[in-house]
């Protein structure tokens, strides 16, 4: 049995600084309030959209595994704009298994659109891009995923390391239910080092630079057997400079 890792958490007024460092950094759930000035029930408001995800009916392996919405937006200083519907893109580079399809997925609750915590989370997230980078306008995408057992193993990454062929990846812990795995590991792009650990806590935040690393999260399964159903529910935002990817 793998050892259960802890997550490099750093204080949040060290999260801007460590991913200059070393290409990423990892939040804990009360550093993500203090970071992003949200309250605890605030974003624990948001789970429910969770439990409504439709399949995800482009999975190569003919999986049943992963349920998501996705959902577009364009965030340019403190305005921030959900883009018309699209289609999610990546080429074939980024991403060999699924790379070079439209992919059509339902769209994000309205609701949850609407709810001022789901904005102010886009416009810290854009913020923090822009102190890195520069400010600009940012591209956004954002992924609700639950990935579960129901196949008896679920793929959170079935295209295994890789990059999203963006700026930033952040990626919010939602929940676990009755898993085993789901291992995040984050490798330089360009070198040897990485780094493994498993976000447990919910609303704890994963956040990369797409350029310098590449990232994977290991499979699930769950804890009572084959015949129990587990799930691990995530918030994949990620954050572009120039426009979404064509």
């Amino acid at each position: 049995m793998s050892a259960h890792f802890l997550p490099p958490c750093v204080p949040f007024d060290r999260l801007l600084p460590t991913v200059q460092q070393q290409g990423y950094a990892v939040l804990d759930a009360r550093s993500v309030q203090q970071w992003a000035g949200l309250s605890a029930q605030s974003l624990a408001a948001l789970q429910p959209a969770w439990d409504d995800l439709p399949s995800d009916a482009y999975l190569k392996d003919g999986g049943r595994y992963r349920r998501r919405r996705h959902s577009c937006f364009v965030v340019d200083g403190e305005k921030v704009e959900q883009a018309p519907h699209r289609a999610h893109w990546q080429p074939v580079a980024y991403n060999a298994l699924h790379g070079g399809m439209l992919r059509w997925f339902e769209p994000m609750d309205p609701a949850v659109v609407a709810n001022p915590t789901w904005t102010q989370l886009l416009r810290q997230l854009a913020a923090a891009a822009s102190s890195l980078k520069g400010q600009q306008p940012w591209y956004i995408e954002s992924h609700l995923f639950r990935i579960d057992t129901t196949d008896g193993i679920g793929r959170p990454t079935p295209e295994g390391a890789h990059r999203d062929g963006v700026d930033f990846v952040a990626v919010f812990m939602v929940g676990r239910h009755r898993i085993k795995g789901g291992e995040s590991r984050v490798f330089e792009a360009q070198g040897p080092n990485g780094q493994r650990f498993t976000l447990t806590e919910s609303w704890s935040l994963l956040l990369l630079d797409d350029e310098r690393v590449i990232h994977e999260t290991t499979p699930i399964q769950p804890v009572d057997g084959p015949d129990g159903l587990g799930w691990r529910d995530t918030l994949v935002i990620t954050l572009r400079a120039g426009g979404f990817q064509e």
